[in-house]
C-alpha cells in the first residue's frame, strides 16, 4: 500500500468508475499466455529501459492501470522519479536520458501510434543504431506486449492504485 500526501493511502482512494469485467478471471489462458509473452520480450534488455519504455506507451495509451504499475516497478528497479515526471515531454528535456533510451522512447511512440505515418525510417534507423538486431527485436516486442496490456486494460477499465512491486509481472 502506498502513502500518498496528506497521510492517504492507495486504499483511501476510490476510482472515478467501476471495472466493466475481471478480463484476466474470465480469459484466463490469454491472461497466462501474456505474462509469458511479456516475460520473453523483456530478455536481454536492461529493466529500467523496458519500465522507461511501458510508462511512455501507457501514457500515450491512457492506461491509468499500468502507469500506476509501471512507474512504482521503475522506482524498484532504481528508476528516478524526475526522469518518470519529464518523460511525457522527453523531446523538451533529453538531457535526463542516454541517446540509447531516447532512440527506444521514440521508437515506443512510433510503434504505439501507429496511425501517425507507421514507424518512420529515421526513427527505426537511430534505433537500430543503439540496439544490436536480437535487442531491436526485444524492445520491439515489449513494446508491442504493453500495447497489448493497455488495451487489455483500459477497455476493462482496470482501477490504479492497488499495485505493489512483485505482485504480477507484465
Amino acid at each position: 500500500m502506498t502513502t500518498h500526501e496528506h497521510g492517504r493511502t492507495s486504499s483511501d482512494y476510490a476510482p472515478e468508475q467501476p471495472a466493466r469485467l475481471p478480463w484476466a478471471q474470465l480469459a484466463p489462458e490469454v491472461y497466462k499466455a501474456m505474462v509469458r509473452l511479456d516475460v520473453a520480450s523483456r530478455k536481454g534488455l536492461d529493466p529500467k529501459l523496458v519500465e522507461l519504455v511501458k510508462i511512455r506507451a501507457s501514457q500515450i495509451n491512457h492506461c491509468a492501470f499500468c502507469l500506476d504499475m509501471h512507474t512504482k516497478d521503475a522506482l524498484a528497479a532504481g528508476e528516478s522519479v524526475e526522469r518518470m515526471i519529464q518523460l511525457s515531454a522527453w523531446e523538451e528535456s533529453r538531457h535526463f536520458y542516454t541517446e540509447r533510451e531516447l532512440a527506444a522512447i521514440e521508437l515506443a511512440e512510433a510503434v504505439t501510434v501507429l496511425t501517425d505515418g507507421f514507424v518512420p525510417d529515421e526513427v527505426y534507423a537511430k534505433a537500430a543504431k543503439h540496439f544490436e538486431e536480437a535487442e531491436l527485436a526485444q524492445l520491439i516486442a515489449a513494446i508491442t506486449v504493453i500495447n497489448a496490456w493497455n488495451r487489455f486494460g483500459v477497455a476493462a477499465r482496470l482501477a490504479p492504485g492497488h499495485y505493489t512491486p512483485g505482485d504480477i509481472k507484465h
